[in-house]
């Protein structure tokens, strides 16, 4: 198996990370985490989408200034 974003990583390597995470974090926190993660990724694509929104705005705004022109 190798992950597309980390290079040369197999599933062994994969498996022992997960081992090392679980023994370092313990059971019950790993929900935690990943529960703030997903909220981490969930506002950064908010944030995106709003930097493209107010893009499109502008360009809107631009395009209608210069056909008044």
């Amino acid at each position: 198996m190798k992950l597309l974003f980390i290079g040369g990583i197999g599933i062994q390597e994969v498996l022992l990370l997960a081992l090392v995470i679980l023994l370092f974090f313990g059971g019950k926190k790993i929900p935690e985490l990943m529960k703030g993660i997903g909220k981490g990724v969930r506002s950064f694509k908010n944030g995106m989408n709003n930097i493209e929104k107010d893009v499109n705005i502008s360009e809107d705004i631009s395009a209608d200034m210069e056909k008044k022109k």
